[in-house]
């Protein structure tokens, strides 16, 4: 049926092991066999129609009994095979490098130490099995291959190590070493947080002594050391017996103002209870001296009592003599003959002066000024802790932190503030909160034992321009009246800074302002004696007025005399900025080009006293323009006045902002 040259392709054509695997079913072959049979019947008849040659057929006709001569070139299909065949063999013989590779490594990895008997073994839990390739020739393989599983397809995974993930380089071994360096770095600041004791109940010395246990936390133990014990016995018998110099002076300096403050109020009962006696006159003298007299007499039956009680120990026989306790006693004995002393000597050198002096005057009025060349020209004693400087007060403020914070608690009390119902503060009601325990009065605690503490010897100067509101409080509670330092500023001046300063500040209530602290500074401090000042005249002739302010302060108010007596122009300079000076008379030449909004006549020198028309932020019409201008002329009506002189005076006249009305803007017609 078919040309011996040319095999069907259900025969093999190779045996060797390395040909592949090529299979087809019987079906398969018998149809290929069929439609090659067709083929070559339609070529035999094709050929004999056209007159050739029968014998030129590549295939035999089934009919013929003999053999036709073969084709000239074999089919297609041959052809192909012929082509695929080296191409198939250099690729299985690259898969068999490959596998031969791969067993070779499993084997070295088996047969390391602790690797097992084998990848075959059963330990291992794998099988040990053969693979074979077979050709399409080769049938009896195939019915083999198909029975046969892989020998790797149930290879273990190769071994990993951190090696073959990462290699460490020169680099990496740096940061490495930094980390470990900056790991160490942390552990070394926390050690002291890490070995700290937090134990919420601190031993006893019975649970030292005793050897009783004591609940501490980690890197607190020293249970190690030997003869701890001993050593903490001698070391807490000692402490017992003689005490740290440290503990013995914080507990000398506790009694000393125990002592003092026990002696302010020992003054205050005598000068309460014999107040229509000749014992409470000169302001209160009489009374201190009488007070330290009592004192004394006490430690003096104290000291014949400690006395009689260590003849008694010495006839009993009890103990050796106690030379440390002799010589503290000598020394306390000694301090309070000192004190008394000095107390008694500054009493006859102070008698009859005033302890310091305040200084009032509205926010942004130069008060900080003054102050700060007082203070550092003349040695007046502020005591602390201070506010600090800031952007609008780089020299600093002079005010006591505890005096500001205690007005604040009177204020808040009463829903007022430095800025806002300042008129409505009641200085009786801030006593009687004060005594309902309605306010704290912490901070005022600390202000008064600096006030009333007559172991001074520098007169004091207090400034906190609220100190215009609280005064009358302030005096109830200080033991001697202070002089007083009002200065003054023109009111266009503090409106401007403070709307410059404060947030959401209109000018209108900056002059609002001005006219209720100059007002409340006048009326709490009547009867008081004052010295007057302006921020003018100290920017004028700062060397003239400041001596002025000192002089009338230790002359005509008593004031006890500060330290320093010479004024250095050099402190003065680092206050007082020429330029501020040359700023200031080149904005009173700006304002000399504004219209006069009303002149109100001459003051004491005969300077005409003018209010000139300012910049405002309304248009004109406008009722907060309106507002602003009336507020201005009842401000400015007060500032000719304090220049001349009637505003100072008791029955003066001040405006009435409680019934002031506001008035409505001007319609357009």
């Amino acid at each position: 049926d078919h040309d011996p040259q040319y095999p069907t392709p259900a025969q093999p054509t190779s045996t060797s092991s390395h040909s592949p695997l090529f299979t087809m079913d019987s079906t398969s072959l018998a149809n290929r066999e069929r439609r090659r049979k067709a083929a070559a019947s339609r070529r035999t008849a094709r050929s004999g129609n056209d007159g050739g040659t029968p014998g030129r057929s590549k295939y035999r006709d089934a009919d013929d009994g003999h053999a036709q001569q073969t084709p000239e070139r074999p089919p297609p299909q041959q052809q192909w095979q012929r082509q695929r065949q080296p191409l198939e063999t250099n690729l299985l013989s690259s898969l068999s490098q490959a596998l031969n590779i791969i067993d070779q490594h499993n084997n070295d990895f088996s047969d390391r130490p602790g690797g097992g008997e084998g990848i075959g073994s059963s330990t291992n839990g794998y099988d040990s099995e053969t693979i074979t390739f077979s050709t399409p020739n080769n049938k009896a393989s195939i019915g083999h291959d198909s029975e046969r599983k892989s020998k790797y397809s149930k290879l273990p995974p190769p071994p990993s190590q951190f090696s073959s993930y990462y290699k460490f380089s020169r680099i990496s071994l740096y940061f490495l070493l930094a980390f470990m360096a900056c790991y160490l770095l942390v552990l070394i600041c926390c050690y002291p947080m890490i070995s700290y004791s937090n134990a919420d109940v601190l031993p006893t010395d019975d649970d030292f002594v005793k050897g009783g246990k004591h609940h501490i936390k980690r890197g607190a133990s020293f249970q190690h050391i030997r003869g701890r014990k001993n050593f903490i016995r001698a070391s807490h018998a000692v402490t017992d017996k003689l005490g740290t110099l440290k503990e013995r002076a914080v507990r000398w300096e506790e009694e000393a103002k125990r002592g003092a403050l026990e002696l302010q109020e020992t003054e205050k009962e005598l000068i309460d209870s014999i107040a229509g006696g000749t014992i409470g006159r000169r302001g209160g003298a009489d009374a201190r001296r009488a007070g330290l007299l009592l004192e004394r007499a006490v430690n003096d039956f104290d000291g014949q009592v400690l006395e009689a009680e260590r003849e008694e120990d010495k006839k009993k026989g009890t103990g050796g003599h106690d030379h440390w306790k002799d010589a503290v006693e000598a020394w306390d004995k000694e301090f309070v003959r000192k004190r008394d002393t000095m107390a008694i000597a500054l009493d006859n050198a102070h008698e009859g002066k005033a302890p310091g002096f305040m200084v009032l005057g509205m926010h942004r009025s130069g008060t900080s000024m003054l102050s700060g060349l007082l203070v550092k020209g003349y040695g007046y004693e502020t005591g602390g802790p201070l506010i600090g400087a800031s952007f609008d007060n780089e020299k600093g403020f002079y005010e006591r932190i505890d005096v500001v914070l205690q007005n604040d608690e009177f204020m808040y009390a009463q829903n007022a503030g430095w800025s806002w119902n300042v008129n409505e503060y009641d200085p009786q009601k801030a006593l009687e909160h004060k005594q309902q325990g309605r306010i704290t009065f912490k901070e005022g605690k600390t202000a008064l034992k600096f006030l009333n503490n007559h172991m001074k010897t520098k007169p004091y100067l207090q400034k906190d321009p609220r100190m215009c509101i609280t005064l009358p409080t302030w005096l109830k509670l200080l033991d001697d009246k202070p002089a007083i330092l009002f200065t003054y500023r023109h009111p266009l001046e503090v409106a401007m800074s403070l709307k410059h300063r404060e947030n959401n500040f209109s000018l209108e209530h900056g002059l609002r302002l001005w006219i209720v602290y100059n007002m409340k500074a006048l009326q709490n401090s009547n009867g008081l004696c004052r010295v007057f000042s302006t921020n003018e005249a100290i920017f004028k002739d700062p060397m003239d007025e400041l001596p002025r302010i000192m002089n009338e302060l230790t002359h005509k108010c008593n004031v006890i005399p500060p330290p320093i007596h010479v004024l250095s122009e050099d402190l003065v300079d680092t206050f007082i900025d020429p330029k501020l000076q040359h700023n200031k008379k080149e904005k009173k030449a700006k304002e000399k080009e504004q219209r006069i909004l009303k002149n109100f006549g001459p003051d004491q020198a005969g300077k005409e006293c003018l209010a000139r028309d300012f910049e405002s932020d309304y248009k004109e019409g406008s009722a907060n323009r309106k507002a602003e201008v009336e507020l201005y002329l009842m401000a400015m009506k007060v500032y000719c006045d304090l220049e001349g002189g009637p505003a100072f005076t008791e029955d003066y006249e001040w405006p009435d902002l409680a019934h002031w009305q506001r008035p409505v803007a001007t319609q357009q017609v």
